[in-house]
């Protein structure tokens, strides 16, 4: 497998022109069950371009955004460059070079599946105050609730790269109950989606890291069937990308 913290590093245009955000119903389900406030001290941990921290600057937050990919990280460090709470960190999950019983909030946006586990949590227990959160949050595809969506998701199986060993969905119930161990673990769950004309779509899977480059074999014959699926299932010039953002969070001390 290629090196998670390189995989993204020619992807960054595409991946903040199109991934997609979070809903604002993510803050205000933490507002309301874990207490979350303008002063409570957040570190987002493999942030990459910063699409969750924004959501926390946005409610005032400070922001300590963890992420050892340069490109990401600088596309983050430029966008909120005049946003005084926000805090750029060159470190991993495992080592965050973070102050020791600090921070109210641990978030992870679809990154959690890239750490080692066993070294994450150490290192959480270590930077989050006692009674601190860990929160853990993918925008998850939907692979079966439309026929676009079906067949994009049969496309990927056909001919991305690593997509099965990569999934984020691998990680198991059991797993991540092992992770909280031995606290709870709870889940929330949020609709969310994405509309897209053709050029919006193809930059939406070029952002993902097991799209083919244009030297592979492959990229030609993803690229074909991208077009013939979104020609049979456009409506209007565009087709639409339905997530669940899922949430797994709870204590870790």
């Amino acid at each position: 497998m290629k090196n998670p913290t390189s995989r993204f590093s020619d992807r960054v245009d595409n991946y903040i022109k199109y991934r997609p955000s979070y809903p604002p119903q993510v803050l205000e389900h933490l507002k309301s069950v874990c207490g979350l406030t303008a002063d409570s001290l957040i570190a987002d941990i493999g942030s990459g371009t910063g699409i969750l921290s924004r959501m926390f600057l946005d409610n005032q937050n400070d922001v300590y955004a963890v992420e050892p990919n340069a490109e990401m990280r600088g596309a983050a460090e430029i966008f909120f460059k005049d946003i005084p709470h926000f805090h750029s960190i060159n470190a991993t999950a495992e080592e965050t070079h973070l102050t020791a019983d600090s921070f109210d909030f641990i978030i992870a946006g679809q990154a959690f599946h890239w750490f080692d586990r066993r070294l994450t949590k150490t290192e959480f227990q270590r930077i989050l105050k006692p009674q601190g959160w860990v929160v853990l949050i993918w925008n998850e595809r939907k692979i079966e609730s439309t026929p676009f969506l079906v067949a994009y998701e049969e496309m990927l199986l056909e001919f991305a790269t690593d997509y099965q060993e990569i999934n984020h969905t691998n990680i198991s119930p059991a797993e991540f109950a092992e992770f909280f161990d031995p606290h709870p673990i709870r889940n929330y769950s949020i609709p969310n989606s994405q509309t897209f004309d053709f050029p919006a779509l193809k930059g939406r899977l070029l952002s993902s890291s097991y799209s083919p480059h244009q030297e592979d074999p492959r990229y030609g014959k993803i690229m074909k069937r991208l077009r013939e699926i979104f020609d049979v299932n456009e409506s209007k010039g565009t087709v639409a990308f339905e997530y669940d953002t899922n949430l797994f969070y709870g204590h870790l001390k």
